[in-house]
């Protein structure tokens, strides 16, 4: 991720994610001729925390590519995974995990969107940041890795607003 935030340049991204995603996908398929289907979540620990990386590539791709959100149904295809809780899939706690990630990724490529002089990205970013926090509000989350997660999407909203609110006073934010 760090070299989003060096260059913007979302074709070499499309590319090298790609790539990426084809080993991705061959190696879950490998997982589910390995893992019984009784015992995904014995073994999913192995897995999950690179599910959700790779949830968070493809999610802030997806929105550098098109200003919206990943959706679940597309990440598990993506991955070569189903949607179906009952087969080898991608839990809805990696995919929002995922999101998060992906949010703490804008923020700071915000404040580096206004160092290359690109002031309409970040104010794209806050809006889609504030709805998915907004989002994420109505959930009622446990006291689990989640929850750390989702306490730390508002520290980031508040480092996007931070950005949004500079440019306001500046005049950059173009009204």
């Amino acid at each position: 991720s760090s070299g989003i935030n060096a260059e913007y340049g979302v074709p070499t991204l499309e590319k090298n994610c790609g790539e990426i995603m084809v080993r991705a996908r061959d190696h879950f398929s490998q997982l589910k001729e390995i893992v019984p289907e009784d015992q995904y979540y014995k073994y999913h620990d192995f897995w999950k925390s690179i599910a959700q990386s790779l949830v968070s590539k493809m999610a802030l791709l997806h929105f550098l590519s098109h200003y919206a959100l990943l959706e679940k149904e597309t990440a598990s295809n993506l991955l070569g995974v189903s949607d179906d809780v009952k087969q080898f899939h991608l839990p809805l706690e990696d995919y929002l995990i995922g999101l998060l990630f992906m949010c703490s990724e804008l923020a700071r490529f915000a404040v580096n969107r206004v160092t290359a002089k690109d002031y309409t990205t970040p104010l794209k970013i806050a809006s889609f940041v504030k709805e998915l926090e907004s989002g994420f509000r109505l959930l009622n989350l446990k006291n689990d890795f989640l929850r750390k997660r989702y306490d730390t999407l508002k520290y980031d909203v508040k480092k996007i607003e931070e950005v949004v609110y500079d440019l306001t006073l500046r005049g950059l934010n173009g009204s």
